[in-house]
């Protein structure tokens, strides 16, 4: 006779406990790589923000200089960038133990397709923020410079700078997702091919709107933000044409999808 304390509602109290061991120590080992990048990074958070700086420091005025208005942003300021630095070179490792964790609940064929998007995502997010770094920061603070009036002396703040400097890397970042993100559709039989290219009109207005929030108000700045969210939509149209079209889902009139064929 079965004994009744070891049915299958014991069985999934058990898997439950196992799961939540198992997330936690994923957590553990992703904060452990972060803290650890954290502290080998704090001697050298004042050559970190000096690095940080060069875009707008190198086009000042000459004379003028960044400034720190406040008593503990220069203790703060390099101490934050350290934070966010180690969490940007950690995120490899963070991403890995998430996908360690849901991979197993993963069928074959998403498990193929998840691992090299995983990879693209964090490749296309590093370039985001080094193409804002190397070519959107220093086209927005010369022409911030150029701009400035006569007998106004361009003094930014150093906490400042960090905020502007990290929602540019933020919003470059994210921005280059685009081709994952409409890889995922296409994958996911969301939309097919033929309806994300007749949506390009939408995307194209659509990038603009997000260049006019995300940058600076000015002209440069947005027009390449939005020209890379463009851009990246079509190398995510090509992509899904020539990797998924062939396998993707299709889709009958009354909007049910079917298996493809074997």
């Amino acid at each position: 006779m079965a004994d009744p304390a070891h049915g299958p509602e014991q069985d999934r109290e058990q898997s439950l406990i196992a799961h939540l061991t198992e997330l936690r120590t994923r957590l553990l080992r992703a904060v452990a790589a972060v803290m650890a990048g954290f502290v080998l990074l704090i001697p050298v958070a004042g050559r970190l923000y000096g690095w940080l700086a060069e875009p707008l420091a190198s086009r000042l005025p000459e004379g003028a200089q960044l400034v720190a208005i406040e008593v503990v942003s220069p203790f703060l300021a390099p101490i934050k960038l350290a934070f966010f630095v180690a969490l940007f070179l950690a995120m490899p490792v963070v991403l890995y133990q998430l996908w360690a964790f849901v991979a197993p609940g993963l069928y074959q064929r998403e498990r193929r397709l998840a691992r090299p998007l995983l990879i693209a995502s964090i490749a296309l997010f590093y370039a985001g923020c080094a193409f804002a770094y190397f070519l959107v920061m220093p086209v927005v603070f010369t022409f911030l410079v150029g701009i400035t009036p006569p007998g106004v002396a361009m003094m930014t703040d150093i906490s400042r700078y960090l905020d502007f400097s990290l929602m540019m890397f933020f919003a470059f970042g994210l921005s280059f997702q685009v081709p994952v993100a409409t890889i995922l559709v296409v994958a996911s039989g969301w939309m097919s091919l033929d309806r994300l290219r007749h949506s390009r009109p939408y995307v194209i207005v659509g990038a603009f709107v997000i260049g006019a929030i995300f940058t600076p108000p000015d002209v440069p700045s947005q027009v390449m933000l939005a020209m890379s969210i463009w851009l990246l939509f079509e190398l995510g149209l090509l992509v899904s044409r020539l990797v998924l079209a062939p396998s993707a889902p299709a889709t009958d009139p009354a909007g049910s999808r079917s298996e493809p064929r074997p």
